[in-house]
Parts: C-alpha cells; structure tokens; sequence
C-alpha cells in the first residue's frame, strides 16, 4: 500500500505558487488577492476560512475576510457580492458554504461573476468544466486530479466509480476523470445512496473515489485487490480515548481498505490539504486572467 500522501502534495504546490508570487511582486507588480464572504457562526466554516486565510499568507497571496452576522439579510448579503464583483483589486472571492437555510444558495452563488468565482461553482464555470474548456474547476475536484497527476497514477482504460453524486464533488469528479485529459480517459460509473448492488459495483473500481457523507461506508469487501482509494469525507467522531474527546475519519475504514489497496489518502492530511491548494491555484489563475 502506498500513501497519497495530501501534506507533501499541497506543500509542493504551494511552493510552486509562492515563487510566481514572489516574481511577479519582483517585477513591482501587486500579488493575486482571494476574498472571502463567511456569514453566520458555524464552526467547520469558520475554520475553513481560517485555514484558508493562513496558507494565503504562506504563500503571498493578499487575503481578506467579510464576516457578516446571522442576521445579514439577502440584500446585505448581494450588496457585498456586488462590490467584490467589481473591486478591480479583488482578483477571486469565495461564499462560504453552508449559508444559513434562509438563503437561496443557488441565487447566491449565481450573483458570483464567474471571472472571479474560484470556487467554481458558478453554473458558466461548470458548463465550460463539463465542454472541457478552460474553467476554473471547484477546489475538491481539482486537488484529486493533483493528487493523481503528481502520484503518476494510470488512469487510462480504467474502470473509475465515484460515490457521491455532489455538485461540488461527485458530479464534477466522474465528469473530468473521464474527459481526454491526464488525469482521466477513465471509464466512469457515478453511484449515490439508491444505487442498487453498490457492494458489487464498488468491488469493480480500479479507482475507487468516495465522497457519500457517511463515516467508514467503504469497508474492505467494497474493494478490489490493488484499487486505488480516494477518500473524501471528514467526520468527527466521538472517542475518549483522545485529549480532544473526538477523532476524525474519512468515509472509508482506512484500517481494513488500506490492506488491499494500492494507493489510498488518509483522513486526515489527504484530500481537504489539497482542497485548500487547489483553490490557491484558481486564485493565481485568476489574477493571470486579471493581467490579460
């Protein structure tokens, strides 16, 4: 079994965007600047953010943060998305998901303009993803691609299922990995909760991606003998046997997979690290773009 190993990937990616950082403030010019939007107080988003603020600056890219109140109405909440739309300095912005439920999350992410939506969630920004032009592609996604393209995983001819049928991960995930591209060329299966005989489709995968929001759903009978695994999911689970009083795993039981695949991420220090890279790497595209 080998290790996807997200730390050592994401550190390698951003050290290749803090050198065109550093250049281009050589060559006197402003560094990209990645904004984002957090309203209300939930507390995955709020270190999400914080994370995001903290490779930011390890990498010279100019981050700001609005955080707005559970009381920000919808107005509030456009007039901000608004002025970030046209703020020439602001090169790429973010709306924290989840919003509280009173919000119309599409109609929200629609307000976005898609030359700026490094999240790529914008319904242009999938179109393009999904006619295979140049897009920015949604962070999760992207980072697996990354993942795969920097292990020098084959993926061609493969047969892929990719569990989960998100539009931030599982739909834009079977999308690329069996577009003519490298990553990808794969032959994809998309199955979700109500798929019948999972078990036995699963146990086909020569690349096996899990992104269904249950804790350990994969178990090592779900797997083919040298799959690769991608992991991801993110839970908290109780454990009192740590100082914290939780521990975090992955929708895949990493313990008994991993003895059977040839490639797996961790949970945690696998996919969310390069996540977080990737939306890195949508900011500086964007500020190339801003330079056109």
């Amino acid at each position: 079994m080998n290790l996807i190993d997200g730390k050592l990937i994401s550190e390698q990616i951003k050290e290749e965007i803090k050198k065109e950082v550093a250049a281009m403030i050589d060559r006197g010019e402003r560094p990209p600047h990645l904004a984002a939007v957090l309203v209300g107080e939930d507390p995955a988003s709020q270190t999400y953010v914080a994370s995001k603020e903290k490779n930011c600056t390890s990498v010279g890219i100019t981050s700001t943060i609005y955080r707005m109140d559970e009381t920000t109405t919808e107005k509030q909440l456009m007039d901000v998305i608004e002025f970030l739309n046209k703020d020439p300095e602001v090169d790429g912005f973010i709306v924290q998901l989840p919003l509280p439920e009173y919000f119309d999350e599409n109609k929200v992410i629609g307000a976005i303009n898609p030359e700026k939506d490094v999240d790529g969630f914008h319904p242009v920004n999938i179109g393009k993803m999904v006619l295979g032009q140049d897009t920015f592609i949604s962070a999760t996604p992207f980072g697996i691609m990354e993942m795969l393209r920097r292990s020098q995983i084959e993926t061609v001819g493969k047969h892929c299922v990719v569990i989960g049928r998100s539009n931030i991960v599982g739909t834009p995930m079977s999308i690329l990995m069996s577009r003519t591209s490298n990553p990808g060329n794969s032959t994809v299966t998309l199955c979700h909760s109500k798929t019948q005989n999972l078990k036995e489709i699963a146990s086909t995968a020569d690349i096996l991606i899990v992104a269904i929001g249950k804790p350990n759903f994969v178990t090592a009978d779900m797997v083919k003998p040298g799959a690769v695994v991608i992991d991801v999911g993110m839970h908290r689970i109780e454990d009192a046997s740590k100082q914290s009083g939780f521990r975090l795993t992955g929708d895949v039981d990493f313990p008994e997979v991993s003895k059977k695949a040839s490639w797996i991420t961790p949970v945690p220090g696998g996919v969310g690290l390069t996540t977080i890279a990737a939306l890195l790497m949508n900011t500086l595209k964007a500020r190339r773009k801003a330079k056109l």
